[in-house]
């Protein structure tokens, strides 16, 4: 990853207002859309290969599903197991069972199957930490085990397709860090965040997450990682990498959304090994690949402006909007607004539920 510079403002002035005022420009431009194309529900079957577009309620592992031979090779594996009401013991051994028929050993990532913005992530780096995410997961719920990355470096690239297209277009890359504070041997991990100029004004997503060793003094030298799944809610910090969009990217990227047939809009989440390799299209595993509602995180760097990142979001609507009218007239049906509401009442009582974050 290129050195992170936090010379400067630490956020922008937008970055964490609450999600719901961010999004009011979304609504009147949908209300629009929806007037214009003659129907509220057209961004649900931009991408038909999975339910709702992948909007809300649709497992993560759908697209993957989705995905053929070819694509599959750029994905980590994983594989899915359904929460039961049988006694934790019986449990984990079903689990180690299923990770070893899928060649999957610790330490693995364990993550809600429904879900978004990181929550419930957790890195199982042994059968004790595995037991104890299963009980804290809810019944019924579904946990999708995932290979850990042998690459550290990560990046979310947006990536679009006209049904009619041989091509795609990135139309963003964005670079994630995670935050982390170094020990000096006497100062408290509360005190070391309070000192850093990013994660002093972010403290409480760091609180509760590490109440625990809160006031443990973090030996001198030593890196002490604030989170592990790289999402913006949670605290991750996100650079615009756009400089590094070129056609080699695009190109691999064309060769595995050709292998998910009826897949035509998100963002991939990947680890990649280094910025050459990943200019070169080569070399990055692809972690999950987020749906209709997921968002160019660019808008996330501190330098990006407000009416940029407004811009931005309408751009992503309306191409949802384009692509759902294309695939209606490729015989397409849209879905009732009831069965979005159903999927994503569903989804938000799952989320109360599960565990917190690494």
């Amino acid at each position: 990853m290129p050195p992170l510079d936090l010379s400067g403002r630490s956020t922008s002035f937008f970055e964490f207002w609450p999600m719901w005022l961010m999004y009011i420009p979304v609504v009147l431009l949908w209300t629009f859309l929806a007037i214009r194309y003659r129907s509220l529900s057209l961004p649900l079957i931009a991408s038909p290969a999975v339910p709702l577009s992948g909007m809300v309620g649709v497992p993560k592992s759908a697209v993957f599903d989705a995905a053929g031979c070819k694509a599959r090779q750029w994905i980590l594996p994983w594989c899915v197991y359904q929460v039961s009401t049988a006694d934790n013991v019986q449990q984990v051994q079903t689990v180690l069972q299923l990770l070893q028929a899928n060649s999957l050993n610790f330490p693995i990532v364990g993550k809600p199957d429904f879900g978004c913005r990181g929550v419930g992530v957790k890195l199982l780096k042994t059968e004790a930490e595995l037991a104890d995410y299963l009980l804290q997961f809810p019944i019924n719920g579904s946990i999708q085990f995932q290979r850990l990355s042998q690459w550290d470096a990560e990046a979310g690239v947006f990536y679009v397709r006209h049904p009619e297209a041989v091509e795609g277009k990135i139309t963003s890359l964005t670079l994630k860090y995670t935050p982390y504070v170094i020990g000096d041997g006497y100062r408290t991990l509360a005190e070391l965040i309070a000192l850093d100029p990013r994660a002093g004004e972010l403290s409480h997503l760091y609180s509760e997450r590490h109440q625990c060793i809160w006031d443990d003094i973090i030996p001198k030298g030593e890196p002490f990682c604030l989170i592990f799944a790289a999402s913006h809610s949670r605290g991750a910090i996100f650079r615009d990498g756009r400089e590094l969009i070129n056609d080699n990217l695009r190109k691999s990227l064309d060769q595995i959304f050709e292998d998910i047939p009826d897949y035509f809009y998100g963002r991939l989440d990947i680890k990649f090994q280094d910025i050459k390799g990943l200019k070169e299209g080569r070399n990055f595993d692809i972690v999950e690949i987020n749906g209709a509602s997921s968002e160019s995180i660019n808008i996330w760097d501190r330098n990006a402006s407000f009416f940029d990142a407004i811009k931005t979001l309408l751009q992503q609507y309306h191409t949802l909007f384009k692509l759902g009218h294309a695939n209606r007239a490729r015989g397409h049906k849209t879905p009732g607004l009831m069965q979005l509401y159903r999927a994503w009442q569903f989804e938000k009582e799952l989320v109360k539920q599960y565990p917190d974050n690494d």
